[in-house]
């Protein structure tokens, strides 16, 4: 493949230097402090005098819904951690994975000029088609997607089970609170009403 855009070595240079990359960058940035900056303190996260197993069903779920509206950016940061952990553990699934990352990174940061590859220019669409297929063989056709998979689902499970235990009637969220903007509002939406419990 040949790409006219490329000069020389410095492929950091170019996506520093790329006005789409810089913006991506900034945003990315400010997100990630916003949605950290918005986390609870972990101590009420491990409370030991919190937990409490729900009596029923509809209780835990209760409980997971409030618990999740609180600690959303903590339960967010804690299954990044798993799946880091994954990856970490399986360096062949970390080089795929980062080798995938660094193909949509240059196609669509760095690149400044049409894509050409064996004599011809490929429109947007067309690049987009390939990556995208490209992405899909790397991620489901290899071990990567089911080890992401797996670390979710094991995430998930965690966060759930946390959820469940973790009495939540110390906790007060407010109508502005829970990482609402930022990167993290993919999220979900925070309740609009200010989750209060009574206390006995």
């Amino acid at each position: 493949m040949t790409t006219p855009d490329v000069v020389g070595g410095g492929a950091p240079m170019a996506l520093a230097s790329t006005p789409a990359a810089r913006a991506f960058l900034a945003r990315l940035s400010e997100g990630a402090k916003q949605a950290v900056s918005q986390r609870r303190p972990w101590i009420e996260l491990v409370d030991r005098s919190a937990f409490a197993r729900p009596e029923s069903f509809s209780e835990a779920t209760s409980r997971v819904r409030k618990n999740w509206g609180y600690f959303r950016v903590n339960y967010a940061l804690l299954l990044t951690a798993v799946i880091a952990f994954s990856l970490i553990s399986n360096p062949v699934s970390l080089f795929l994975l980062c080798f995938i990352l660094a193909a949509w990174i240059y196609m669509y940061l760095i690149r400044t000029a049409p894509f050409v590859a064996f004599g011809r220019s490929f429109s947007e669409r067309e690049l987009f088609a390939v990556m995208a297929v490209f992405t899909v063989f790397f991620v489901f056709l290899t071990n990567v997607g089911s080890l992401l998979i797996s670390a979710a689902m094991i995430g998930f499970a965690i966060i759930s089970v946390h959820a469940a235990f973790r009495v939540p009637d110390d906790l007060f969220l407010d109508e502005d609170g829970s990482a609402a903007n930022g990167f993290m509002s993919f999220l979900g939406s925070v309740p609009t009403q200010p989750v209060l419990a009574t206390h006995v």
